[in-house]
């Protein structure tokens, strides 16, 4: 515990250092310098009140430690009704305070991509793409965050889709989606089935955090831009322009295609966004991959082929198998109330850092 307490100091002390820095004229006239700082000490403002806190409750268990031995019966009864209390409040300041000083991810803070992609199961699994699509959609929308579909691909005549790719804007998009990505399965009795007979299908999610042009640099010699007109239901052309994108990254064979946008220009700005997020998305799980302990650390995986999450209809149930958690509210699950599963997510992989910090 002295090590963290010397620790909070320090974060006391820049904390202090930081809010002179800010009332500092001349680091007012420098925009860049000013937003810097003033982003750090808004990173550390929830941490310091936290820390400022315990202090309080630390000088208040001291007091009453004095106070046990008052010759004053009624007020050393009260105490030792109080005690217990404040050791209580003392505890879980504490732990807070422990989960607030792990790593945070660099990404957390980043907007996101949002990939979701038919698998087994035909045109089942076509139509929980988009039911997929409508849960984060309106989950995004409960977070007062910005969606915006980049490019989609329609499957089959019921309406579903072979694949949606989207992007969402938002403070903590990432922070809150992250656990989102693998395989998600579904098990319901699809419209087509005369027999009543319970269909299982599977869908792969992927959320990758947006990435910028100096996280990743990509060559333009090394891309291959075809342009096409864009196509609708039944491969109709949809467009009297070539319109459409598709980009291919020579050396890693990744190709992204985007015909949403009537202009071929925004089309291609937007391929590009998806190009970067996907080559940083790879590039992290390499690194994953090579750091095992880093990659257990996660919850799961991270391994796309992993199935993560069944979706059980006829029962109105909802596991999580990466954490064991199962729940019977399906119909407002799949309606976008999905922030008690990413808190439980994110709980887990906190108690997965602290234990691997001992």
């Amino acid at each position: 515990m002295a090590i963290l307490l010397e620790k909070l100091r320090d974060i006391e002390i820049r904390y202090r250092e930081l809010e002179g820095r800010l009332s500092d004229p001349e680091v007012v006239s420098r925009q860049g310098v000013y937003q810097k700082y003033a982003k750090e000490h808004a990173d550390l403002t929830v941490l310091v009140e936290t820390i400022r806190r315990y202090e309080d409750i630390q000088a208040r268990i001291t007091e009453y430690q004095g106070l046990l031995s008052d010759s004053d019966e009624e007020l050393r009864a009260m105490v030792k009704e109080e005690m217990p209390l404040a050791q209580l409040e003392q505890a879980d300041l504490e732990e807070k305070i422990r989960v607030l000083l792990l790593p945070k991810d660099p990404n957390d803070d980043k907007n996101v991509f949002l990939e979701i992609r038919a698998g087994t199961g035909g045109d089942e699994a076509g139509l929980f793409v988009g039911d997929l699509f409508r849960m984060y959609a309106r989950y995004a929308e409960s977070q007062k965050w910005k969606v915006e579909v980049v490019s989609s691909s329609p499957a089959g005549g019921m309406g579903g889709f072979k694949e949606v790719i989207a992007q969402i804007e938002g403070a903590g998009a990432y922070s809150r989606l992250k656990f989102e990505s693998g395989v998600h399965r579904v098990q319901r009795v699809p419209v087509t089935e005369a027999q009543g007979r319970i269909h299982t299908s599977a869908v792969t999610v992927a959320i990758m955090p947006e990435a910028e042009e100096v996280e990743v640099n990509i060559d333009s010699n090394d891309l291959r831009v075809d342009v096409y007109r864009s196509t609708g239901h039944g491969g109709q052309s949809v467009n009297t322009t070539d319109s459409a994108v598709r980009i291919t990254h020579l050396p890693t064979g990744l190709v992204v295609t985007c015909q949403d946008e009537k202009s071929q220009l925004k089309n291609k700005a937007k391929a590009m966004k998806v190009l970067r997020a996907r080559m940083l998305d790879a590039m992290v799980q390499k690194q994953n991959a090579e750091q095992a302990q880093t990659r257990k650390s996660q919850v799961g995986t991270g391994d796309r082929s992993e199935r993560i999450r069944t979706y059980n209809f006829p029962q109105g149930r909802i596991t999580d198998h990466r954490i064991n958690l199962t729940r019977y509210d399906l119909d407002s699950f799949i309606g976008g109330n999905i922030g008690a599963m990413i808190d439980a997510l994110t709980s887990h992989h906190q108690a997965e850092l602290l234990n691997k910090q001992g």
